[in-house]
């Protein structure tokens, strides 16, 4: 049996869809178009923006980066319900997010552990009561500064068109993890 996955993107909501914040989501729509799923839909239970094909559902957060974790968590129950009782005990949440210590595009798997200052993960660990899920990052880089300020201006930036690119680049890279996961 395959497992069946809830693919999670958090990010931020308009007007800031095109940041460096919101690189999950972006990847997010990029899987979209690779695995020619129908286009997202908004959803109100739970609140988001979903659409479901073969292998995975696919769920944007529609909430602010840092309050991730209420809208993620019950986009995963409302998923586990939607499932067959046979197939819950092997359906996996995955979360694509931003990784301000990678490098521009880098894709990066990680399961459980700790947030490292990411404070949409932080939000998520906490919502899920502290139950493991799978992590997979898109480096954004990082500002030479370490200034909470600049950090903040350097997330929030609009990416410019090559940044686009390579964080969409990483769309393949993440569909041979989540195959992996998926065939276990």
């Amino acid at each position: 049996m395959t497992t069946r996955i809830l693919v999670a993107s958090i990010g931020n909501p308009p007007p800031h869809t095109s940041t460096l914040h919101s690189a999950g989501h972006v990847l997010s729509s990029t899987l979209l178009s690779f695995l020619a799923y129908p286009p997202f839909s908004r959803s109100t239970s739970p609140a988001g923006f979903i659409t479901t094909g073969g292998e995975y559902t696919l769920y944007q957060s529609p909430a602010l980066m840092n309050a991730s974790g209420k809208p993620v968590a019950a986009a995963y129950k409302a998923f586990l319900q939607s499932l067959p009782q046979d197939e819950r005990p092997t359906a996996k949440l995955v979360v694509l997010h931003d990784e301000l210590e990678s490098p521009l595009g880098k894709i990066k798997m990680k399961v459980g552990g700790s947030a490292k200052g990411h404070n949409g993960i932080k939000d998520i660990i906490r919502a899920m009561g502290g139950a493991d899920f799978v992590r997979i990052g898109v480096g954004i880089g990082r500002p030479e500064s370490r200034e909470s300020r600049d950090v903040a201006n350097f997330v929030l930036r609009k990416m410019t068109v090559g940044e686009m690119a390579r964080v969409r680049d990483g769309a393949g890279e993440v569909l041979m993890i989540l195959e992996k996961i998926r065939r276990g």
